[in-house]
């Protein structure tokens, strides 16, 4: 199963927006949202909450591409988020996310017993490629507990 239909499965948001997962790769993530009326806000774009979710789906996409390994010794948590709102976005958007601190870096505080964070960058863009919304998620890698 891959990660993207990994997180359709069992993120029940993923699957009620009907995100698409399109590359889950340790560098780079993307996401799309399909344009769909039910979800539209007034001014018939994608309503900002499902631009959200689309963005942290993306976030927690690229997080299990890179740190799946460490799945049997840490947790995933998101730890913050901040989105800005650049453009109307209107149609099919798409999110794309990289790591703001190389993998290996993380691991290695990981391996020093700590709980690394680091940030994952998203720019969410329309189809001709006018980025709509910017957002930044803070993961960190919670050590599972030894007892």
């Amino acid at each position: 199963m891959s990660i993207g239909e990994m997180l359709a499965a069992t993120v029940p948001m993923a699957r009620t927006l009907n995100l698409e997962f399109r590359e889950t790769a340790p560098d780079k993530a993307v996401v799309a949202l399909p344009d769909q009326s039910e979800y539209h806000n007034h001014v018939g774009g994608p309503h900002a909450g499902a631009m959200f979710t689309l963005g942290e789906s993306a976030s927690g996409a690229i997080v299990l591409a890179a740190f799946g390994a460490e799945l049997s010794r840490a947790v995933p948590l998101a730890v913050s988020a901040e989105i800005s709102y650049k453009k109307l976005a209107m149609g099919p958007v798409t999110a794309t996310a990289t790591l703001g601190r190389p993998a290996a870096e993380v691991i290695a505080e990981l391996d020093e017993g700590k709980r690394p964070e680091f940030p994952v960058a998203i720019a969410i863009q329309r189809e001709d490629g006018a980025v709509t919304g910017e957002m930044t998620v803070v993961w960190t890698l919670r050590p599972n507990d030894p007892s």
